[in-house]
């Protein structure tokens, strides 16, 4: 019969954060809401962080087109985390604010519905808030929401390749 000292085997070393899903996206096309699209960008990449938003380099496809037009902001998805934002002039010129559209439009990209009617401190509320509201932050279940839906990687969550219209 052999005899030994119990030794406890190292301890493993915890998981480290998985790497954030990064989606690209063009904002070429963006016109006067360039810097609206940066902000919103920057709103969601300091809220959340199972995906991060990056411009698209050069000649790279990217996973979201963000263009101006002169109808209402809506944006049309095909897919989690693919799809186009439309910073829509109409919206602005009835006193939307611009930071608070590029938020919300991101926030359809990333898998969120309109929330409708709501509070202004509910992004996804969108222009049921009415114009004065200028929050572009997401609320604690918004981020929620987004950091499940991008939790097990971009592949895992592909749904349906339908386009879905969230006209804001």
């Amino acid at each position: 019969m052999l005899s030994g000292q119990a030794v406890a085997a190292p301890a493993a070393a915890p998981d480290e954060a998985a790497a954030p899903v990064v989606l690209t996206y063009d904002a070429s096309g963006s016109e006067e809401f360039a810097d609206a699209v940066a902000s919103g960008v920057q709103v969601w990449n300091e809220s959340v962080t199972g995906v991060r938003l990056e411009a698209a380099g050069a000649g790279e496809q990217a996973n979201v087109r963000i263009v101006a037009d002169d109808g209402w902001p809506r944006a049309v998805t095909t897919s989690l985390g693919n799809g186009t934002v439309y910073m829509g002039r109409e919206a602005v010129q009835q006193g939307y604010h611009t930071t608070r559209i590029a938020s919300h439009e991101l926030g359809h990209i990333l898998g969120l519905p309109d929330m409708k009617p709501g509070p202004c401190s509910s992004l996804m509320s969108g222009s049921s808030a009415g114009p004065e509201c200028t929050n572009p932050d997401p609320d604690a279940a918004e981020k929620a929401e987004v950091e499940d839906n991008f939790a097990g990687g971009l592949a895992e969550t592909r749904g349906s390749e339908r386009a879905k219209v969230f006209a804001d």
